[in-house]
């Protein structure tokens, strides 16, 4: 490769760790890729370490040794998490959001691709230490947030389906009871798409007794997985005393809903409650 003056080399690291989440890079590898001693690559990733902790993109951990490198772990300040919910907030509680059953409106939330990279950051942060290997979903609104999670985790992505399908080859099937409609429901997961003894992230858009989300952690006991934790982007309060999961971190709390006043009462969620919200961010 040719040689790069070093303000061309930072901005070529900064990208490639940008790039690479969560995953060790060898001093050697860049001393190699831009003929420069380890000396002067140390030099370059304490300038950009201090670049990433300043303007809140997160952290970048040095790990000693001849085995050891430098990671670049997701992070997002508390000012910037509350900044950026206020505003969503500000979104959701819109009255023409409202839906029979008290539900929102959010398709259009979750498809924009801006607004779900924040989430991802979000959730990313919220379990930054807790070794994910995995992503997982049912399909099909939490499939989004799950990508976005996932691609600051660097992990691959998992998807229930509700009904089998061919191509999917053999799997695992349970049924469920749904938390807030009471029937039982069917979701399945393909053998070959989960490795067993898996540490597994859930995600999910909306949750009103977490019926859906016990099913998943119910599922995932056919794989013998570690459920890591659970990440929501909106709980409703309105069933708290039919809820079928306690661990958990939501986004967003729906307090309260006036369908024939058209009011919606929403507020920042568990995330924010926690008593070191966001590590290293303070």
């Amino acid at each position: 490769m040719k040689k790069l003056r070093r303000s061309a080399r930072l901005v070529d690291m900064t990208q490639h760790l940008l790039a690479h989440p969560h995953t060790l890079i060898p001093l050697t590898l860049f001393a190699e890729q831009y003929g420069a001693a380890k000396s002067s690559i140390s030099e370059d990733l304490s300038i950009i370490k201090e670049a990433f902790e300043v303007q809140g993109v997160g952290l970048l951990k040095t790990v000693a040794g001849a085995a050891g490198g430098v990671k670049y772990i997701p992070q997002m300040k508390t000012e910037d998490a509350l900044d950026f919910m206020r505003v969503l907030i500000g979104q959701l509680a819109n009255p023409e959001r409202l839906l029979p059953g008290g539900y929102l409106y959010m398709s259009d939330i979750l498809g924009n691709p801006s607004t779900m990279a924040q989430i991802g950051k979000l959730f990313a942060t919220a379990y930054a230490d807790k070794n994910v290997d995995v992503v997982m979903t049912v399909e099909t609104k939490g499939i989004p947030l799950a990508y976005a999670t996932a691609t600051f985790l660097n992990v691959p992505v998992v998807i229930v389906r509700r009904d089998n399908k061919v191509t999917e080859g053999s799997v695992v099937s349970i049924n469920y009871v749904s938390g807030s409609s009471k029937r039982i429901q069917t979701m399945s997961l393909a053998r070959r798409g989960l490795a067993e003894q898996s540490r597994v992230l859930i995600v999910d858009d909306f949750m009103k007794a977490g019926g859906t989300l016990r099913g998943m952690i119910d599922l995932l006991q056919e794989f013998r997985a570690t459920v890591v934790g659970c990440g929501v982007l909106v709980e409703t309060t309105a069933d708290v005393s039919e809820r079928l999961i306690d661990d958990y971190v939501s986004l967003a709390k729906l307090q309260d809903v006036d369908i024939k006043g058209k009011q919606i009462e929403i507020e920042l969620g568990s995330f924010f409650e926690r008593e070191n919200g966001i590590e290293g961010s303070n």
